[in-house]
């Protein structure tokens, strides 16, 4: 039986999760996720890649509670994190190049995180929370100490924000703290006043680790924030502001080999009317010169890495279904490298300028790690030892020009063996973001896992989609309810006409903004035997002031915006059975939603409970769970009450719950 014919396989797949590569490209190491041995969380260890591909990788890690965040040091130590317990913080330890055993490297009781190493010298930066009570280490820990044993977890806020996606945010707030990376020196604070200003921070450490450059948050009237960039220096903690742009965020900097500037992505703030725009600049140190990188490019721009001679720089974009890396030189028309189907992350660049290592993943194929060419973008796959086995189907591309001349494509997973005399039945998924794309591998939403039933799945990007270019992600901006959902349908029209799609039978399915979507699709069209709508958007205005960054939906959200667009309006119109799920812990998309959405189902949708409360309607409900649905048993439930739930509907077949819930 194949990794996506069963629930129990698929879940107990490896999965490659993190890449660290050394300077000189002559070391690499993979994080590797498996279960434990209970099959209810996963353990991730390194493993040691063959950088030239000759040979599979090797475990090099085994602490019982796994390791994970691998960096490299500019002497070639591995640094990476281990937990002691299943409730400690991970501490960072160390793996000499030279032999030998792991070593703890710091004792810091609240841990050190998000690690970075310099480039040339024996320096690493990294996270962790300090109480703002807190005037030294020793009366850190005792106030830790004590609010644990006094099951104190109360919060004092005066300010936004006040969680983020799945956890409450303080007292304690992240630092950035220095240290050797050879042991030889403790850690020191160089933010004693962070407050909240590194709050989820992106930051760079100079090669010769002098300095670095953080995003800093600023709060703002209105219960607004946005992000400027400082620059910090490691021995003595004075910080600079270097660029404070009111027009914007500004995120992913990335300092000069030579250290005279550093490369960023600015976001423009947007508004009810306009969406935001993200270019590839650069700030020069010694005249304070802000330079756009790559003007005029209609695509946007994340993760820059430089080119180890500082002529340039790597930087990943969506791109038409892709999401490919370019090279992006001052002057010059910024140059596709990889020409495949993949999504890179974690890109590495050689010392010499010659190879990058990197990890890529697309629809056919789970993130891995590959090596590619510098001068000609060719792609060569490292062998890793995990092997997922063969797809059980196939991926093809699907597009239609709508009535505003747009093109919109979408990528369409047929199952073996659909044909004009065995048509597959039809899942449209709607992807979140809703600013994304379905460009690359999900472990939570992998399509494979319906093709193995039997389904065709619709990936399509609709308005506001990336990778189209600004004017396709404006179609759709404070609209939610007009192009994107014509766009969604107009694909689904071009699928559901193919010969080997029966459109007699079709469901409609998202998560986050997808569930938006499949929650206005609801009430807007008949055309689907059901609908799954996870961690969904409900009621817009009730949405808007309760998510964990509301100053962020605001810019786009505007009062007029939420009364045209919200779906909750239109629940006198669904007459399709809908499942709803929803995890207590997601603060992204509050529990609010989804309880609100399911009482005005049975209460005032066009099927309604019944006389005796019996209803086609269904909730799955999470106590324990964020956006996602992360532990491996609870995804397997989530896998087998949608495919119950469909066969029901969609394939009309007799099809039980799964017994675990007790029904």
């Amino acid at each position: 039986m194949g990794t996506y014919d069963d629930v129990d396989s698929y879940i107990g797949a490896r999965r490659v999760t993190d890449l660290a590569v050394s300077s000189d490209l002559s070391r690499a190491v993979i994080a590797v996720a498996a279960l434990d041995d209970s099959r209810t969380e996963y353990r991730t260890s390194l493993w040691e890649l063959d950088v030239d591909g000759r040979s599979p990788a090797r475990r090099i890690t085994h602490g019982e509670w796994g390791e994970s965040s691998p960096v490299f040091t500019a002497s070639g130590d591995l640094l990476f994190s281990r937990r002691s317990n299943k409730d400690d913080p991970a501490r960072l330890w160390i793996l000499p190049a030279a032999g030998g055993e792991a070593r703890l490297l710091e004792t810091r009781s609240a841990g050190l995180s998000g690690i970075r190493a310099a480039g040339s010298e024996a320096v690493l930066v990294g996270f962790s929370p300090v109480f703002g009570s807190s005037s030294t280490e020793e009366d850190d820990d005792a106030l830790r100490t004590e609010r644990t044993a006094n099951k104190v977890n109360a919060i004092l806020h005066t300010g936004v924000p006040a969680r983020y996606w799945d956890h409450d945010l303080g007292p304690a707030t992240p630092h950035l703290f220095v240290a050797s990376s050879d042991g030889s020196t403790g850690v020191r604070d160089l933010t004693p006043d962070a407050r909240t200003g590194l709050h989820e921070a992106a930051f760079d450490v100079s090669a010769d680790g002098s300095f670095v450059v953080s995003t800093w948050a600023l709060p703002g009237a209105l219960a607004t924030v946005r992000t400027v960039l400082v620059r910090i220096d490691t021995a003595t903690g004075e910080r600079t502001t270097i660029i404070d742009d009111a027009d914007a965020d500004l995120g992913a900097p990335a300092i000069s080999p030579d250290g005279g500037s550093v490369a960023f992505v600015r976001e423009t703030i947007s508004t009810p009317e306009d969406a935001p725009r993200m270019t590839l600049q650069r700030y020069d140190f010694g005249d304070s010169a802000v330079s756009d990188l790559a003007a005029g490019w209609d695509r946007w721009p994340s993760d820059p890495v430089w080119l180890p001679d500082g002529s340039g720089l790597l930087v990943t974009a969506d791109d038409d279904g892709r999401s490919p890396i370019f090279v992006v030189r001052d002057g010059a028309e910024p140059r596709r490298l990889t020409q495949t189907n993949d999504a890179f992350t974690h890109v590495h660049v050689s010392s010499d300028g010659t190879r990058v290592l990197a990890l890529a993943a697309s629809y056919l194929a789970a993130p891995h790690p590959v090596s590619i060419d510098l001068s000609d973008g060719a792609v060569t796959a490292l062998g890793t030892g995990v092997d997922h086995g063969p797809l059980p189907g196939t991926l093809t591309e699907v597009d239609t020009i709508v009535a505003d001349g747009a093109r919109v494509r979408g990528w369409l997973a047929l199952p073996e063996g659909a044909s004009e005399l065995a048509p597959a039945p039809l899942l449209l998924w709607v992807h979140g973001g809703p600013l994304s794309s379905w460009n690359t591998w999900s472990w939570r939403w992998n399509p494979w896992l319906m093709v193995a039933r039997g389904y065709a799945v619709l990936l399509p990007d609709p308005a506001l989609s990336t990778g189209y270019g600004q004017e396709f992600v404006q179609r759709g901006w404070g609209a939610w309810g007009k192009a994107p959902f014509t766009d969604l349908m107009a694909l689904t029209d071009v699928a559901a006409a193919r010969d080997d799609i029966d459109d007699t039978r079709t469901a409609a399915m998202g998560g986050s903004f997808g569930g938006y979507m499949a929650n206005w699709i609801a009430g807007h069209t008949d055309r689907f035997d059901a609908v799954v709508t996870h961690a969904s958007l409900w009621a817009l205005d009730q949405f808007g002031p309760t998510t964990d960054a509301p100053w962020y939906w605001a810019r786009e959200m505007s009062p007029e915006m939420a009364v045209e667009n919200s779906p909750h309006l239109f629940v006198a119109d669904i007459a399709t059975p809908m499942l709803v799920i929803h995890g207590d812990k997601d603060y992204r998309v509050p529990i609010g939603e989804g309880l609100r959405l399911w009482y005005e189902l049975l209460s005032e949708s066009g099927l309604p409970a019944d006389d005796e409360g019996n209803t086609e309607h269904r909730f799955l409900y999470f106590p324990a769970e964020n956006h996602w649905i992360l532990s491996p048993q609870h995804a397997k439930v989530w896998y087998e009450v949608v495919w119950a739930f469909l066969a029901q509907h969609v394939l009309g077949e007799s099809a039980s719950m799964p017994r675990i819930l007790g029904h």
